[in-house]
């Protein structure tokens, strides 16, 4: 069993920055790929960025690549997504997700994760 907590989230200008953590709990999270989603009112949840359980691959969604960066400290069980350049596309309640996978594909899914977190909100104004 994971649980997971976010926070970072509030409220940004364009152009801004914000740092998201969400720690975990469980004595087995570095076996835990991670990922963020966000979802963004009347719009599907979207992928945003996912590291892989050992911090060896990352990928990331194509609206945020080159402003945002995934890391992992499995010391204090705990992920951070780094957000820069933010834009009020941005907007969004941002989750973070953890589970037992590989792969770029299934790190992008949505419904390969088995646990979730309860969201934190971002708002970018423009």
């Amino acid at each position: 069993q994971v649980q997971l907590e976010e926070s970072g989230g509030g409220l940004v200008q364009a152009g801004g920055s914000l740092r998201l953590s969400c720690a975990a709990s469980g004595h087995t999270f570095s076996s835990y790929s991670m990922g963020w989603f966000r979802r963004a009112p009347g719009k599907e949840r979207e992928f945003v960025a996912a590291v892989n359980w050992n911090g060896g691959s990352e990928y990331y969604g194509d609206s945020v690549k080159g402003r945002f960066t995934f890391s992992r400290d499995n010391a204090k069980s705990t992920v951070y997504l780094q957000m820069g350049s933010l834009k009020p596309e941005d907007t969004a309640v941002y989750y973070c997700a953890a589970g037992l996978l590989t792969g770029e594909r299934a790190l992008m899914r949505p419904n390969a994760y088995k646990y979730w977190g309860q969201g934190t909100q971002v708002t970018v104004s423009s």
